[in-house]
């Protein structure tokens, strides 16, 4: 069993960054796939960005690549989100992710998933 708790979350102007956490507990943490979710009020839940167990392969959705960086700290068994020049379109409640496997996994097949942590950006 994997305990994913998310972080950092906040309200933000637009053009300002946040960098969201993702601790997790329980099993070996650096065998995992971890990702990033989002849902915006009124839409469904979709994908940001995946990276695979080693941290080495990562995938974003297209809407913030450029923006947005995933990475995994194995020895501290978190995971992070950093967002950068964020804009209002991306206010949500953001979700971390967990599974075991080799590669990036862009949909909503993971085992284990946090509570989630609201990001809201101004205009």
């Amino acid at each position: 069993q994997v305990h994913l708790v998310e972080s950092g979350g906040g309200l933000v102007q637009a053009g300002g960054s946040l960098r969201l956490s993702c601790a997790a507990s329980g099993r070996t943490f650096s065998d995992y796939a971890m990702g990033w979710f989002r849902q915006a009020p009124g839409k469904e839940r979709e994908f940001v960005a995946g990276i695979n167990w080693s941290g080495i392969i990562r995938n974003y959705a297209d809407s913030v690549k450029g923006r947005f960086t995933i990475s995994k700290d194995r020895a501290k068994n978190t995971a992070y989100l950093q967002m950068n020049n964020l804009r209002p379109e991306d206010t949500a409640v953001y979700y971390c992710a967990a599974r075991d496997g080799s590669r990036v996994y862009t949909r909503e097949e993971y085992d284990y998933w946090g509570q989630g942590t609201q990001v809201t950006v101004s205009s």
